[in-house]
């Protein structure tokens, strides 16, 4: 697939994702998980296809999706939880904002370490790295909802 094709397409659905979150939506199963498992799978897919990787390039792809995925997850620590309708709601919220700032400049930071560290660069797929972010979040967010006892929303196509 064309690269810059993809890079639209991955840039879509993170604006998409945040612009439903910061104006509140409802939280169903579908919505929560469906994108972070398409990021995520773009992202292996893309580290498959890599041809030479080395030990040491997957070692630091696995410290990096450990740390993506526990980044995403305090980030969704952060996410406001509601009863609207009765069913769970979320919202970003200004503290999920600053959050974000800080985990993108502790990623920037792995990055550039990795890259210091003689990592190649087509074994850090940026595609995993959003993925297993909102992953992190989104396993947070299912938490918190499930321990709450606020029942999910309904998949909105079978309403």
């Amino acid at each position: 697939m064309n690269p810059w094709l993809l890079a639209a397409i991955v840039a879509v659905l993170v604006i998409a994702i945040v612009i439903k979150r910061l104006i509140g939506e409802p939280v169903n199963v579908r919505d929560l998980f469906v994108a972070p498992v398409i990021l995520t799978g773009i992202g292996i897919l893309s580290l498959v296809k890599v041809k030479d990787v080395a030990e040491t390039d997957l070692t630091w792809v696995i410290a990096g999706t450990i740390l993506g995925t526990a980044l995403g997850a305090l980030r969704g620590a952060t996410i406001q939880l509601s009863d609207k309708h009765g069913v769970l709601w979320q919202r970003y919220t200004g503290r999920t904002f600053l959050t974000v700032l800080g985990t993108l400049a502790v990623m920037a930071g792995f990055s550039v370490l990795a890259g210091k560290m003689g990592i190649h660069e087509e074994s850090r797929p940026i595609h995993l790295s959003i993925g297993v972010s909102f992953l992190g979040e989104s396993l947070l967010v299912a938490c918190r909802g499930k321990a709450a006892g606020i029942p999910f929303a309904p998949d909105h196509r079978h309403r």
